[in-house]
């Protein structure tokens, strides 16, 4: 028999709630929705060496830094000649050099100095504190999933995989090969996905997160998708004309109702909200390239990805897919 001191100390902490109203905590505001918020290049575009969070964990109710529930993306800056350190209790981080030249070296222990100019893409995993040293006037693109180990309340302990550089050549040369494929004509939108050998199953660069580098060619207009993954999108390269249009729910003719318009600018960054349509459409005369780097290596193990395409009908009408097409 469980006495009473022994016994109130064990239940004070239950709750009991009526499935309808639990159920959905977001429905029901007890979870602050992921909002769809841009961060302009001119944070990263002058002052002095620094990292520049895009923190969302006021919106989000998170307990620390949060770009999305699971996810911090981060501008750093770094002035030629100076060096920043990185570190974070994470998985894995993913470093794109948005412009500038340096290498960055492991910080404690043995390893291997990465060097990296404009369009490279390296990543390293947990347990990784980089100083990062450039050679001239540098941004990184840094993203990796410390607030979901934040809420699991866990210390990333495993190297999981090892440091691995995409140089921007080997990027480009595969996005070539693929637009250059006949079949790309049909295709809903012309990427890379990077991987990584350690992860056969996901085919991603980490075993959390996905990084794709996408061109939106002229004139196109990529359908509405959408899919469970939060996307962190950094554009690339793109003149005026080009942008995304995020919304809820599509219309009979495929379109989304009521879109928000985000506007394409170099070097800027936007959040696209797991569960929305977006489209992507280029009307500047010139091609875009961009960056979306998501947690959908987690959701692809998980098997909650669900990306879903519109397509429309002979009829004039609009379905939708699970695959490009």
């Amino acid at each position: 028999m469980i006495v009473t001191e022994t016994f109130e100390r064990l239940t004070t902490s239950a709750r009991y709630h009526d499935y309808r109203k639990a159920s959905n905590p977001l429905a029901g505001g007890l979870i602050g929705e992921i909002p769809l918020v841009e961060f302009p290049a001119t944070l990263h575009a002058d002052g002095p060496t620094r990292i520049i969070p895009l923190d969302n964990a006021a919106r989000l109710q998170c307990p620390g830094p949060a770009s999305s529930p699971g996810l911090l993306a981060s501008f750093v800056r770094v002035c030629p000649g100076d060096a920043i350190v990185t570190d974070a209790n994470a998985t894995g981080q993913l470093f794109f050099v948005i412009r500038g030249a340096g290498v960055s070296r492991p910080t404690a222990g043995p390893g291997t100095a990465i060097p990296w100019e404009a369009g490279d893409l390296f990543t390293v995993p947990a347990g990784s504190p980089l100083e990062h040293r450039a050679t001239a006037d540098a941004a990184l693109y840094q993203v990796h999933d410390e607030p979901l180990l934040r809420y699991l309340g866990v210390t990333a302990g495993e190297k999981r995989f090892a440091p691995t550089l995409y140089p921007r050549a080997a990027i480009r040369e595969t996005l070539e090969a693929i637009v250059a494929d006949p079949t790309s004509a049909r295709a809903n939108r012309l990427s890379v996905l990077l991987g990584n050998e350690a992860f056969p199953q996901t085919l991603t660069v980490t075993h959390v997160i996905w990084a794709m580098f996408g061109r939106l060619p002229v004139d196109a207009l990529q359908a509405p998708h959408r899919h469970q993954s939060v996307a962190l999108d950094l554009v690339v390269d793109a003149h005026p004309g080009c942008y995304t249009l995020v919304g809820r729910s599509l219309g009979p003719d495929g379109r989304i109702r009521d879109p928000h318009r985000v506007d394409w600018r170099p070097g800027s960054a936007f959040v696209t909200p797991p569960g929305l349509w977006h489209s992507h459409h280029n009307e500047s005369g010139h091609p875009a390239h961009i960056l979306p780097i998501q947690d959908a290596g987690l959701h692809t193990h998980l098997r909650t990805l669900n990306i879903l395409f519109s397509r429309t009908t002979p009829s004039g009408g609009c379905e939708v897919v699970e695959t490009a097409g």
